[in-house]
């Protein structure tokens, strides 16, 4: 579906109803509805209410832009320069440790409640339409129902404990009754999940109408996010995290349960497998690439087939693709460097999204191992020089010198990552990166180039082509909110968390997403190559790892930042220095020195986002998040 939501002919009414209380929002939440006439004239007939329906999805968060999504600037897996001249400084200046409370950054608080505000409006009135045909009116409400959960959901993950908005308060409330107190984590947990149960019972198993209503919620979106909410519930940052102790209501009502609870786990566990039971019922599977007309190795095939399990729009694997929030040509332009030699004076490719040292490092060996625990890797020199052979001449280009770090990985490292002497398959040909000063891919400008010497190849459209002149073209895909990828991979947390190694379910689910990327199996390749050849077999050890294959796996979609968090692993992986290669270094020998970009700081507070200061003074009710 490719509405344009906003521009509903509503929301310009919905707009002015907002800004009436606009000084109040900033105040307190503003969920006493006003305009009445206006509203029920919204609802007088199905083609009215089917815009105020599209109201209702524009509140989505644009979590396929740079600007929109936390998760791909403000942690510690990408890092741009600090000219700030193409990109929006907010998700930097957070990864930066430039958080504030009086001014929170890429703050959704107010714009979230009005999502909700206006979902509320939408069930209470949807029964006046009077042209509505009942299936059609079923499914709009599971649809409101899922957007009113979201937002809740989606206010939860940054500012843990959340007001509850089940209904609007009437328009004669006082300005004192208006204002409310957070709800406990797990209360809201509950009231979440209990609204995306109904919601599923409300909406189709698949999309029919894929011409005009892909990008829709489904019954498997709603069962999967269900999933995601109680994996995040029982993950170590809301379930018996001693550093909340304390963190109360005014009343006393504690906002966190400090008290470790297994049980979360084993619910979570079970929502995986309902979700995934569910996809699998809608025919999603996981994606493998199989275009006839590219006549590739199976090495290609391999490394294909992970990257589109991202960019190949509305694919098999995509559980929820976001329409109103496109990876588009601006977000591939900031991750693919120049790479037509031909034409190297186009400005328009940035390629400035640039992994960490630190992010390339996590994948794993070719053996399908962490790389300190490969047996047969050369881990204490990996920052030497190695001249690439015949056999490597696939994937990097022939008698170049790299790094060691940049041989014998694993297929999702070179599926994702690009380098200096790597080669970058695109449709329309084959290009070599080659990022030392002066060559073509290396910094040319004084903003806009790769200050790490890496590029994020994943998230680029093998179709992206650079014009002639200062365009360039590429299909824009929807960004993947959920693929079965990433189901698997929480099904395999939960159980490992609720049941350890006893289930063989918590091994296969995290082997099908191996084989997938071409490696063997947990067992096997720990066993042969590991220097910790027992680890799979004890909980801790394969907690370890399945939150490496998640990392790997779920590289460069925004996870990563949301992940660290919920482990209670962000204090740990962002108190650490920036790095990447010297890149104006002309030399191989000069450029393959890990240099120093930036030294980060996070403390317990940066867990939470901050609420504005301005609300926590107007509204008694309100309390702080611990630490702003």
């Amino acid at each position: 579906m490719q509405h344009n939501y906003k521009k509903s002919s509503y929301l310009p009414v919905l707009f002015l109803a907002g800004m009436m209380g606009l000084s109040s929002c900033e105040k307190f939440i503003d969920v006493v509805p006003d305009n009445v006439p206006t509203i029920d004239n919204a609802f007088s007939i199905r083609t009215e209410a089917e815009k105020y329906l599209y109201t209702c999805y524009s509140y989505l968060p644009n979590e396929g832009q740079y600007s929109g999504n936390p998760g791909f600037g403000a942690g510690d897996e990408i890092w741009q320069d600090l000219s700030f001249s193409t990109i929006d400084p907010a998700p930097m200046q957070i990864a930066m440790g430039l958080q504030t409370a009086g001014s929170p950054m890429m703050s959704t608080w107010t714009s979230l409640y009005a999502g909700i505000r206006d979902c509320n409006i939408f069930l209470e009135n949807v029964d006046k339409v009077v042209d509505l045909e009942p299936y059609m009116k079923t499914r709009w409400i599971g649809e409101v129902i899922f957007l009113k959960a979201y937002y809740h959901w989606y206010l939860l993950k940054m500012y843990g404990p959340i007001h509850i908005v089940d209904k609007n308060l009437p328009t004669d409330v006082s300005a004192e009754a208006a204002k409310i107190a957070r709800v406990p984590v797990d209360s809201a947990v509950n009231y979440i999940a209990n609204l995306l149960d109904s919601a599923a019972k409300l909406l189709p198993p698949v999309i029919q109408a894929r011409t005009t209503e892909l990008g829709r919620v489904t019954a498997p979106i709603a069962l999967s996010v269900k999933a995601r909410l109680l994996v995040t519930a029982a993950s170590p940052l809301f379930n018996g995290n001693a550093d909340y102790t304390g963190f109360k209501n005014h009343d006393g009502t504690p906002l966190l349960n400090t008290t470790y609870d297994k049980q979360k786990w084993v619910r979570a566990a079970a929502a995986c497998k309902a979700a995934i039971d569910a996809c699998h019922a809608a025919g999603i599977t996981l994606y493998k690439f199989d275009d006839h007309l590219a006549n590739l190795t199976d090495a290609l095939k391999i490394e294909m087939s992970i990257r589109n399990s991202v960019c190949e729009k509305w694919n098999e694997e995509l559980i929820w693709g976001s329409s109103n929030s496109r990876t588009d040509k601006y977000m591939q332009r900031l991750a693919c460097p120049k790479l037509d030699p031909s034409r190297i004076g186009n400005q328009d490719p940035l390629g400035q999204m640039a992994p960490t040292i630190k992010t390339v490092e996590q994948f794993y060996s070719k053996n399908g191992v962490p790389i300190e625990e490969d047996k047969e890797y050369d881990y204490a020199n990996r920052y030497t020089l190695r001249t690439v052979s015949a056999a490597e001449a696939e994937r990097m280009q022939l008698g170049y010198e790299t790094a060691i770090l940049n041989f014998d990985r694993e297929p999702r490292f070179y599926a994702d990552v690009a380098f200096d002497g790597a080669k970058w398959f695109m449709q329309n040909g084959t290009w070599n990166i080659q990022a030392r000063w002066g060559q073509n891919q290396s910094q040319k400008n004084v903003f806009g180039y790769s200050v790490t010497g890496y590029f994020t190849k994943k998230t680029v459209s093998w179709k992206f082509v650079i014009n002639e002149g200062q365009s360039t073209s590429t299909e824009d895909y929807p960004f993947p909110l959920f693929r079965l990828a990433d189901l698997y991979l929480l099904y395999a947390e939960a159980l490992n968390e609720a049941e350890g190694t006893a289930n063989p379910a918590v091994y296969t689910y995290l082997n099908l997403v191996r084989a997938r990327a071409g490696l063997k199996s947990v067992e096997e390749s720990w066993s042969l190559y590991s220097k910790n050849p027992s680890k799979y077999t004890t909980q801790d050890g394969l907690r370890a790892i399945i939150q490496q294959e998640r990392l790997i796996e779920m590289s460069f979609e925004a996870s990563r930042f949301w992940d660290l968090r919920r482990w209670k692993r962000a204090i740990e992986e962002q108190n650490k220095v920036i790095l990447g290669w010297d890149i104006a270094q002309a030399g191989p020998a000069g450029y393959y020195r890990t240099r120093p970009l930036w030294s980060q700081t996070f403390q317990v507070r940066d867990y939470l986002w901050p609420i504005r200061s301005s609300d926590i003074l107007v509204n008694p009710k309100l309390v702080q998040n611990p630490g702003w």
